[in-house]
């Protein structure tokens, strides 16, 4: 999960980048679209092509639609915010993913934990300020909204994961989302220059990795536990704003940084205390 987030953070950055010139839509759909090359060829790695098609169709549609939804808004809120107030924001999609754990996986939440990652949450609110502008906001209310959108694809890709193999997960949710992204972004497309071919490199290669890193935790990990390292994104978008973007945040959110990064080493000392109790 810690290296997903690392390069959903590069690739967040390559998306921040590029949105400032292009339809929502369309970064959206150059995310997926440069990753399929790389995912076919995994699969064919893997040896995933002869079961392609013994997939959940359903599940894997609903994914595709959720994935398109959760890009777009994404891209369209991280144009105008910092990655660390988009992260901010997107620190909800945990707190969800724990709430529909207990609901659809079965997956048991104790009460201390629900407690640290209230606490966590709260640090959430403090980066935000008490009025809320930043949540309200169009730009806040649309990671919002991706945010609501992760927490079910990774709840749904928990289920999957239970029949489907890793390979097949990843390739049929790029290649749905490129079709489905591509064509929505057909309409308003922005023809490409020389300039965004580092830029769709970056998002190719981090892309393919954090959808790899992030399949394979959400695979051997309870959601509700894999699902706090979401919070160290906070880090790496920090130090990227500061080095692309010469911003750095200020004492609250640093304070709510604080809250959130010390509630999330508490629920992974927590879980291990938990787990050397029951494995002596």
């Amino acid at each position: 999960m810690l290296a997903a987030v690392a390069m959903f953070s590069l690739m967040d950055t390559a998306m921040k980048l590029l949105a400032a010139g292009l339809p929502a839509m369309q970064v959206a759909a150059l995310r997926a679209l440069t990753s399929l090359p790389l995912v076919c060829a995994w699969l064919l790695w893997r040896g995933g092509l002869r079961s392609v098609l013994r997939v959940r169709w359903p599940l894997h549609l609903l994914r595709a639609v959720i994935g398109i939804a959760m890009l777009a808004l994404f891209a369209y809120g991280v144009r105008t915010l910092s990655l660390a107030e988009a992260y901010s924001i997107f620190f909800i999609g945990p707190i969800l993913i724990t709430a529909m754990s207990v609901f659809v996986l079965k997956e048991r939440v104790d009460a201390r934990r629900w407690i640290a990652i209230a606490v966590g949450m709260g640090g959430v609110l403090v980066i935000l300020r008490p009025s809320g502008d930043g949540l309200f906001s169009l730009a806040g209310l649309a990671v919002l909204g991706s945010a609501v959108g992760y927490a079910v694809s990774a709840v749904s890709g928990r289920i999957l994961a239970r029949t489907d193999r890793s390979e097949h997960m990843v390739f049929w949710l790029m290649l749905m989302m490129s079709a489905g992204a591509g064509a929505l972004a057909a309409p308003g497309w922005v023809a490409l220059e020389a300039r965004h071919v580092p830029l769709l490199a970056l998002l190719a290669v981090s892309g393919f990795l954090a959808q790899l890193a992030i399949t394979e935790a959400f695979n051997h990990g309870e959601a509700s536990v894999v699902a706090p390292f979401e919070y160290t994104a906070l880090a790496f978008g920090v130090a990227i704003d500061w080095l692309l973007w010469n911003t750095l945040p200020d004492r609250l959110t640093l304070l709510g940084a604080a809250i959130i990064v010390g509630s999330g080493l508490y629920l992974i000392r927590h879980e291990a205390v938990h787990i050397e109790s029951e494995h002596p």
